[in-house]
């Protein structure tokens, strides 16, 4: 199975933000086409940066470092998934309209491939594959945040939604790897209250700022940081050609 590795080549150390947006964007596609969950998405995505924080962009082929990131998340997050569906998403991801893979002598290359990545994998993680992620701080954060505001404010904007959607595309990059899950939680909420200029009710005359009491070890510096990070993904959102659908 042909994939656009070859694109990636070439060690420029300013490639590798998108080409890991690309691979990203890969695994995240692939993980709603074989019905994952979105923790073991997340995990996928962690294990995939943290493989690459370890190992040099050239040493391995991205794309199959995603797929083993893929089938070994499953295990992790005990959402199974089989090897052969993980590699017929990605066909059909790589070759639009394609029937899937014969079972023959190519198939099972391909198989063993990705199985002996999974094992390079764990290896270069030192088998240090579980992760806390961001997502029930959220959803607790959230849930805080709708009893602060009035009905209307939080009726009429998005912000749930926003928020959910900015987690969700800030594993194009690794911030899962640079800062704490309830910081990142904290950042994503405060940018989309921000986005649709949602205040928080007597937040000037509180003595902490409403984000304080949800991480009290976390400052403006480190919300702006996160907050510039998911700017630049966007911007190469805008910068990457889309896969032909």
């Amino acid at each position: 199975m042909e994939t656009p590795h070859s694109d990636t080549s070439g060690g420029a150390a300013g490639l590798e933000p998108r080409v890991h947006f690309r691979v990203t964007r890969f695994i995240m596609e692939a993980g709603v086409k074989l019905a994952m969950r979105s923790i073991p998405i997340a995990t996928a995505c962690t294990i995939y940066h943290k493989f690459f924080r370890e190992i040099s962009l050239d040493a391995y082929d991205p794309y199959l470092v995603a797929m083993s990131s893929i089938y070994l998340a499953g295990k992790v997050e005990e959402q199974h998934l089989r090897i052969r569906d993980i590699i017929n998403v990605s066909n059909s991801y790589f070759h639009p309209g394609s029937e899937p893979l014969e079972l023959d002598s190519r198939f099972w290359e391909l198989r063993d491939s990705v199985v002996q990545c999974e094992l390079l994998v764990l290896r270069a993680l030192r088998f240090q594959v579980s992760f806390q992620h961001p997502h029930k701080y959220l959803l607790h954060y959230l849930m805080a945040l709708k009893h602060w505001l009035n009905r209307y404010s939080w009726q009429r904007t998005p912000v749930t939604i926003v928020a959910w959607a900015l987690l969700r595309d800030s594993y194009h990059g690794g911030l899962c790897l640079r800062f704490q899950p309830q910081h990142l939680a904290v950042a994503v909420l405060y940018l989309a209250l921000q986005v649709y200029g949602v205040e928080v009710p007597a937040e000037e005359e509180a003595e902490k700022q409403w984000w304080q009491v949800f991480s009290e070890d976390l400052t403006k510096p480190i919300i702006d940081s996160i907050v510039s990070d998911l700017i630049q993904i966007y911007a190469m959102d805008t910068e990457i050609p889309k896969p032909l659908a």
